[in-house]
């Protein structure tokens, strides 16, 4: 490849980053080992992926000549391949290789072992969608490549990007144990809770910074993406299942949270259970459902989830014209918890099983403890409270966990 067949490519690496804002970095910045050579950064679209990998190259290695960036869903890759932008990269003193959007190449797998294989100079960082499956058939980079999973802005996130005083990340146990001291610190820096409502409404992507009346129809407008693009480009599907996709969200989203009623689900979307099944995992696996299974799944229903939520507040909020505020705190700590890497379950009393220890009820200020008194390990997530007190923790202290 020549030199100026590549220097398209080139300048708009050096614009990218050059323009990346450095000033508040996620919380997986500092956990990604960066020394290893292939590293996977997946995750749903509007996380910020990009910024984090364009972050790492302005702050480390700010020589265009050094470290590279390309995004290949941009259509000079249409004719020009990876491969040979890797190995004019290589063969020029490039020590650094920065691949967005690694979904939109089908045989990317083979095409990232041949780089990583061939031009050992080169450290390798590239993101995935969410949708993608690690374990499908092709080359294995499992011995090869460190993956890591970017979520949405936690609430401590965004309180810290809309510089407000907020702790390093807690663990559930420092929650549960000192949940008091901890809000009663951040109560007397300033009010919580309106930055709390805030954020179920707009606060989750970390593009709600460049958007303002708009952020729904941004909103919207990712799930397009996701279900338009992105999911044709991993799995073979007709328009017809896409649209039947969007259809289920939005019904799910209205709805949610309820044990399903998959076989009238299936009947009104016009498809069959097999179909269905495969739709609900997309949505799950492209982080805009989250299917929570029962404590007593067996073989026999564990396809079938026992309660449906939207991913996150910020879908319910864009798709749902007034969503219920019972579900928004129930999706919230759902999304929350499951973003922090704890399992949960939906159990026979309450609202939520955590690690299989823990049983939560979500609920307004007035809720009571009346249907898990007598329950062990048993605690109420409180909205409406800026300071807790025993097994009353306040609702948006659940957010302080990455």
């Amino acid at each position: 490849m020549s030199l100026d067949n590549i220097d398209f490519i080139r300048d708009l690496s050096a614009k990218r980053m050059a323009a990346v804002p450095t000033g508040f970095r996620r919380y997986l910045y500092n956990r990604i080992d960066w020394r290893d050579r292939l590293i996977m950064v997946k995750g749903a679209r509007g996380t910020g992926k990009t910024t984090l990998m364009l972050q790492r190259m302005r702050e480390v290695m700010p020589d265009p000549e050094k470290a590279l960036y390309v995004s290949l869903d941009h259509l000079w890759f249409a004719d020009h391949p990876l491969y040979d932008v890797a190995e004019f990269h290589a063969l020029h003193g490039g020590t650094h290789l920065f691949i967005d959007e690694v979904h939109y190449q089908r045989n990317w797998q083979q095409l990232l072992k041949s780089v990583y294989d061939d031009f050992p100079e080169l450290s390798i960082v590239y993101t995935g969608s969410s949708l993608l499956k690690l374990e499908a058939s092709g080359a294995d980079l499992s011995r090869r490549q460190v993956p890591y999973a970017l979520a949405g802005l936690s609430f401590r996130e965004y309180l810290a990007f809309e510089g407000v005083p907020a702790p390093a990340a807690v663990s559930l146990e420092d929650v549960l144990g000192n949940h008091a001291a901890i809000a009663a610190d951040m109560a007397g820096k300033g009010k919580v809770l309106p930055h709390f409502y805030a954020y179920l409404e707009r606060g989750y992507y970390p593009f709600y910074k460049e958007v303002y009346g708009g952020y729904g129809q941004r909103v919207e407008a990712t799930i397009n993406q996701v279900l338009e693009n992105d999911y044709p480009s991993v799995e073979d599907v007709t328009f017809a299942t896409i649209q039947k996709a969007k259809k289920m969200l939005v019904i799910l989203a209205a709805h949610a949270p309820q044990t399903p009623n998959m076989s009238a689900l299936y009947r009104e979307l016009e498809t069959d259970r097999n179909q269905g099944l495969k739709m609900l995992s997309v949505l799950e696996r492209a982080e805009l459902l989250n299917l929570l299974p029962s404590k007593s799944a067996t073989l026999k229903n564990m396809s079938r989830p026992e309660r449906i939520y939207c991913d996150n507040p910020n879908i319910m909020a864009a798709l749902v014209e007034r969503p219920d505020v019972g579900c928004m705190r129930e999706t919230f700590f759902a999304n929350q918890l499951k973003a922090a890497g704890h399992e949960i379950a939906y159990p026979p009393a309450g609202d939520f099983l955590v690690d299989g220890a823990h049983l939560f009820e979500v609920g307004g200020k007035r809720k009571s403890f009346a249907q898990i008194k007598d329950l062990p390990d048993s605690y109420l997530a409180v909205d409406d409270l800026e300071v807790g007190h025993g097994s009353r923790v306040p609702l948006w202290m659940l957010g302080m966990l990455y």
